[in-house]
């Protein structure tokens, strides 16, 4: 493919400026009394509802991620790429009443963070820092990998130059992003979701009946990928995946699939567009009919192996040399489809990225303000002052995601989003297991997170990229025979792969329970629990709390 696609980048350009301005104009949407103001600005003013409330959330989770880095993963690994289903699915009855807890604490005290929450329940700052801190440093590598599908389609289009301007498609999202971002707050993607939502649709609809028919059937589809994965790879020597699981992956599929289920309603944007909603009864109803969109996703993943089928070969990257694995779902597109159609399905990735980073920035901007910038830089911040940091702050974590896919350059794109994977989950215990016992003493929790997440850098440091030649944070997936304890190899020699985070989960849980035993025998002081959990969960208290008495607290 050479040159410039005109008619898909004049396409593209159109609609993604489209939704540019519906940013800008989402400030006058809803309009609040006082968008200076955190809970609106942060929040939507916590008025969203389930129709406005499923979009987003869907707009949240279902992302560049689903679009460029599953269908990758299937082109080069196999089924091992299909964990993303089964963990959606079971996500949601899994926190549907965690989340219910959290919301209705998070409406009485007027809570906008997880760390918030985390700081009332265990009435430690120094916690509730470390939460704020993981939740925003796991929050760039997921804004990155968004960034990276805006950036496989404009490459795709024939925008792929090298050096500076290799990545200049990062910039011109940053700056587009950061624009609308800064001046509507979750307003912008919000507005923006539906758009995303029914572009997708539209796409995955033509492409999953048109390209099957086209390529003689799903048994000529899956024939065809089993065919190229069974090939030894020139890295390793061996096939470089399989249709079905083997029995090195099994484990890695399993606890892959746990691990990111646990991991998916701790994130920080996560969390934002829950507390956004306006009642209990809008997360019950989004809880229950979001598994839909798990058959999405589905969909979406088995483009890669019609990528295999079509013959498609990834573009290389101008700036490294490489082929880019994150260029397949978009070449398949462009040389399958009409240009026009094409032009539409570019835009459908490209507003699907922009839509969570701009939810993921507010989130980590939330936290800075709330838990970091009042916390300990000024108490006595106004509720002006607060929604000014917030736009700041989240200006600089578009900044550290764009620095985070420059340098790291893993192996798959999904790889980003594994890796903020494996620092979320450090925050389990202080989050979602506190919302049903308070029994963790709050320095065991400190202890747990220190160790797990030193414990979890330390595995990610081992694994290498065979793609880049790099020999270390080349993905999240550990050999058994790399994990010892203090010199024990149980597993030496096995090639069993394992997921990286629950490895490091599993140190943290040990770690808290022993400490907090440690702590409870030696007399260590606990501090005032200010939350009462329970109360709010038996009597629905905050149901009867409406969003302007929270914006005052």
């Amino acid at each position: 493919m050479n040159g410039t696609q005109t008619t898909e980048l004049v396409i593209f350009t159109l609609l993604f400026l489209a939704v540019a301005v519906m940013g800008f104009m989402a400030s006058r949407w809803r309009r609040a009394a006082d968008l200076e103001h955190l809970d609106e600005w942060g929040l939507g003013g916590r008025k969203f509802g389930s129709w406005v409330t499923w979009f987003l959330l869907g707009g949240d989770l279902y992302t560049a991620y689903t679009f460029v880095a599953i269908p990758a993963l299937l082109f080069s690994s196999g089924a091992l790429g299909f964990y993303a289903v089964p963990y959606t699915i079971i996500a949601f009855p899994l926190v549907m009443l965690p989340l219910l807890r959290l919301w209705s604490v998070s409406r009485v005290h007027g809570y906008v963070t997880p760390a918030d929450f985390v700081r009332g329940r265990y009435d430690s700052p120094i916690l509730a820092l470390l939460i704020a801190l993981t939740g925003i440093v796991a929050t760039m590598p997921y804004i990155a990998l968004q960034l990276a599908g805006l950036e496989a389609v404009l490459r795709t289009i024939g925008l792929n130059g090298s050096g500076f301007w290799g990545h200049a498609p990062l910039f011109v999202a940053f700056v587009v992003l950061a624009a609308y971002t800064y001046q509507s707050g979750l307003r912008a993607p919000a507005l923006i979701a539906v758009v995303k939502d029914l572009l997708i649709y539209i796409v995955i609809l033509v492409a999953i009946i048109y390209l099957p028919l086209k390529l003689g059937g799903w048994s000529a589809i899956f024939d065809a990928g089993q065919a190229k994965l069974s090939q030894p790879s020139p890295s390793t020597g061996q096939p470089a995946g399989s249709t079905l699981l083997t029995a090195n992956n099994q484990l890695q599929y399993a606890t892959l699939a746990l691990g990111s289920a646990l991991a998916l309603f701790l994130y920080p944007h996560s969390v934002t567009g829950v507390l956004s909603s306006q009642s209990r009864g809008t997360i019950r109803r989004n809880m229950a009919a979001l598994p839909a969109y798990s058959f999405l996703l589905a969909l979406l993943a088995l483009l890669g192996y019609v990528a295999i089928a079509a013959g498609v070969k990834p573009i290389v990257n101008g700036s490294t040399g490489r082929a880019d694995s994150n260029t397949i779902v978009p070449v398949l597109f462009d040389n399958q489809f009409p240009a026009w159609f094409a032009g539409i399905a570019f835009a459908a990735i490209g507003i699907g990225a922009l839509v969570p980073a701009a939810i993921m920035s507010i989130a980590a901007a939330n936290l800075w303000t709330r838990n970091i910038y009042k916390e300990f830089l000024r108490r006595d911040a106004t509720p002006r002052e607060e929604a000014r940091q917030a736009k700041l702050a989240s200006l600089v974590v578009k900044v550290g995601a764009v620095l985070f896919i420059v340098l790291i350059d893993p192996q798959f794109s999904v790889d980003l989003q594994l890796i903020g994977g494996v620092i979320i989950l450090m925050t389990l215990p202080a989050v979602a297991i506190a919302l049903y016992t308070r029994w963790f003493h709050r320095w065991a929790l400190v202890a747990g997170w220190v160790a797990g997440m030193a414990w979890g850098m330390y595995l990610l440091y081992q694994i290498p990229n065979p793609s880049n030649g790099k020999q270390h944070f080349g993905g999240s997936a550990l050999a058994l025979d790399k994990l010892s304890f203090f010199g024990w190899a149980p597993w030496d020699g096995s090639r069993v792969q394992i997921y990286v985070g629950f490895v490091a989960l599993i140190l943290n849980l040990v770690v808290a329970v022993v400490a907090t035993l440690v702590l409870r025998a030696t007399g260590v002081a606990e501090g005032r629990d200010h939350t009462r959990v329970s109360d709010y969960h038996a009597t629905r208290v905050s149901e009867e709390t409406k969003p302007e008495a929270v914006a005052s607290t």
